[in-house]
């Protein structure tokens, strides 16, 4: 697709939204880039959408995680076993995602959001000073739940073409019940990692638009460091940080939904 000076402000724009809610709540950059994409800058293949964003949101979630890390809010043990277990499924369901039309695809993420979003409201979230440490005493404990929930969040993670941080944020929790704070930042990691390999999948079926995936990488490293901060200041009010997680991926998801049954109807 051409790229004019208001697709391209509005790929600068969609990047810096994407970073913020990467920084602030360790997840949703896909969840908010693939429609973007879709919707407001036009791309006309849901799938090349898809590809695009697992690029530019692997690399966004890499400058989050760089963040994170210096803050000392990273979990890197259980962040290793969670992605090592997730990448193989994301491989999977990559080429499964790919066999559906890009309007069920989006309609069923639009399902997935909203049940995770409920999720996490439905959960009493940690305080930020609860610790959990992937030790000898403890592996017998969070090892098998690690390695499940990951790779079912993996496979999920590459049906939808997605980084997966709103299905690893809770997913975290649910394995080892750390706080939320450090599952959004540990998150981060196997976003990194989940992303760059839906992308890689994407990629060598022709459906990434480097050009576009460039311009929200510019966005979003940006926008990036302003959501870690918010992450912060949040970080003590659980309640607050697991509100504005839920709600964000319940009202994008009931968007997504909503927007895919339309693209049904109207091809029916």
């Amino acid at each position: 697709m051409p790229l004019g000076l208001v697709p391209i402000a509005l790929l600068l724009g969609s990047g810096a939204l994407i970073g913020i809610t990467l920084g602030l709540i360790g997840g949703g950059g896909s969840v908010l880039a693939v429609p973007l994409l879709v919707y407001l800058v036009g791309v006309p293949s849901a799938h090349v959408a898809i590809g695009t964003a697992a690029v530019a949101v692997a690399l966004n979630a890499g400058a989050g995680l760089a963040a994170h890390a210096r803050l000392g809010t990273v979990k890197w043990p259980c962040a290793m076993v969670f992605t090592a277990a997730g990448v193989a499924g994301a491989f999977t369901g990559a080429s499964l995602g790919k066999q559906l039309g890009g309007s069920e695809l989006l309609a069923l993420f639009g399902l997935l959001m909203i049940g995770v979003g409920i999720y996490m409201i439905a959960v009493e979230p940690k305080p930020a000073g609860h610790d959990v440490r992937l030790t000898q005493k403890s592996a017998r404990h969070l090892l098998p739940r690690l390695i499940l929930i990951g790779a079912g969040v993996g496979l999920l993670s590459g049906f939808f073409g997605i980084g997966g941080g709103f299905l690893i944020v809770p997913g975290l929790v649910l394995a080892t019940g750390m706080a939320l704070q450090n599952a959004i930042a540990t998150s981060l990691f196997a976003v990194t990692a989940f992303g760059l390999t839906t992308a890689a999948s994407y990629a060598v079926s022709g459906l990434v638009d480097w050009r576009l995936a460039a311009l929200v990488i510019v966005g979003g490293v940006l926008g990036t460091m302003f959501g870690t901060r918010v992450n912060m200041h949040l970080a003590g009010h659980k309640r607050a940080l697991a509100g504005t997680f839920a709600s964000i991926v319940i009202v994008v998801g009931l968007y997504i939904v909503v927007s895919g049954i339309m693209k049904l109807m109207a091809v029916g």
